[in-house]
């Protein structure tokens, strides 16, 4: 009984604070308040998802995807049942590719593509529209997503890891005058930020690469969280569904100078080469993924209400707010990343009492309605995403559960200690002969 009714309460208090944000969603995004209602009764069956990806979304998003799922904008047909060469849904794209544009600050000598693969198909792209007559790449390795771009790019080039001796854990960076540049590489390329190892490269230091070398950044898990300048950049590529939208549509931003028929490799595919995409009716090649792209410009019109600068100081305050419970809590939580580079994005910890320890936090943070916290299969650990659409309330949430877990835990080994060292032991009776 006493179980039943301490997670029942657990989840009551997380519905309940998942209540207030709605309200304060609607106050915040002018939703009509008409719809107060209907997302007080979404809001109690929702959890707070910390997921690396897909992301949680903005609840103005959900409720506007809603309600053209069956009749877009009265042209009598879902937007997922509407041809992508249809003029309603070229409104659909262009809508999500100007607000791009407009968020990030992406100069008219920049395209933009939506492709399909994720950004994992780009490790193999960028080397085939940029390699051209080269017959190199320089790569930063920092954490596993690099390391995996590196790896498929040795598949169609010679790969020069400028971090000549990486370590086996990613807790830093090395510093730029240690980098070994091939000089005659076709690109250079870096990941900003590492999902899987928590870490973030905030001040890349642009002018240690040579002028004339294009910089590809991955920037999958940070994209659209911080402003950037998009002209230190020769191509830029990222997933969408860490903090612009739902999964299956990568945003890729090339300076349409490096598009270029010569630099292409002859076995790239066409749907992967980029003058053939740039070529086609609205860099519209094949058929798209409708639907994610429709909820991306969605999404990114919510952001440009704001601005990036807005998404940064809420970046910031929620992982704040996280780090601070962790570096509070005595060596029970610990992470091990550098200070200065600890992402905002994908806090990663461990947990002092090991690994028995981290499944049942991860096990009783669920049935708290605290989803996905665990680290990435191949590191172990625990991990918890706080993307742009994650409430202060649901952080709020997850640090009073670290400490609750951690005092109860506490409590629960002490009792035990308590226990065996004062039980009195029975006397043996002795048997009668």
């Amino acid at each position: 009984c006493f179980l039943f009714f301490f997670f029942s309460s657990r989840r009551r208090h997380t519905r309940q604070r998942s209540v207030s944000w709605a309200r304060r969603c609607v106050q915040e995004t002018g939703i009509n308040a008409e719809y107060m209602g209907i997302l007080k009764r979404i809001m109690e069956k929702r959890v707070f998802n910390f997921s690396a990806g897909p992301c949680c979304l903005p609840m103005e998003v959900l409720k506007e995807a809603h309600d053209d799922m069956f009749n877009y904008k009265g042209t009598g047909m879902s937007i997922m049942e509407m041809s992508h060469r249809n003029k309603e849904y070229a409104k659909v794209w262009n809508n999500a590719r100007d607000g791009f544009r407009k968020l990030l600050g992406i100069p008219a000598e920049y395209q933009i593509f939506f492709m399909q693969g994720g950004a994992s198909l780009q490790f193999s792209g960028v080397p085939m529209n940029l390699l051209g007559e080269k017959k190199s790449a320089n790569f930063l390795v920092t954490g596993v997503w690099s390391d995996k771009a590196a790896t498929e790019a040795a598949n169609l080039c010679k790969v020069n890891r400028v971090w000549t001796e990486p370590p086996k854990q990613y807790y830093n960076i090395i510093g730029e005058d240690k980098w070994k540049i091939d000089p005659e590489a076709a690109y250079f390329h870096y990941c900003s930020n590492e999902t899987i190892n928590g870490l973030t490269y905030y001040d890349f230091p642009y002018s240690a690469v040579p002028a004339t070398m294009p910089i590809v950044c991955d920037m999958s898990s940070e994209f659209c969280s911080r402003p950037i300048d998009v002209t230190k950049y020769g191509l830029i590529f990222a997933g969408a569904q860490k903090n612009c939208g739902p999964a299956g549509n990568t945003v890729v931003i090339v300076r349409k100078d490096l598009i270029k028929k010569e630099k292409i490799m002859k076995i790239t595919p066409s749907i992967m080469n980029f003058e053939e995409v740039n070529k086609a009716s609205e860099q519209m090649l094949n058929t798209p993924g409708t639907w994610s792209v429709y909820v991306t410009g969605l999404y990114v019109n919510y952001m440009n209400k704001f601005g990036l600068k807005h998404f940064e100081d809420l970046a910031i305050a929620r992982s704040k707010l996280l780090y601070d419970a962790i570096d509070s809590s005595s060596g029970y939580y610990i992470n091990k990343i550098d200070p200065k580079f600890r992402s905002r994005q994908n806090v990663v910890f461990q947990m002092a009492k090991g690994e028995a320890a981290e499944k049942k936090f991860f096990a009783e943070a669920e049935k708290a309605g605290l989803i996905d916290v665990s680290g990435h299969r191949s590191v172990g650990g625990l991990r918890a995403s706080l993307y742009n659409a994650m409430p202060i309330e649901g952080v709020e949430a997850l640090t009073k559960f670290m400490k609750k877990f951690m005092d109860e835990n506490k409590q629960a080994r002490l009792t035990f200690t308590f226990s065996l060292g004062f039980k009195k032991k029975k006397k043996k009776k002795k048997k009668k002969k």
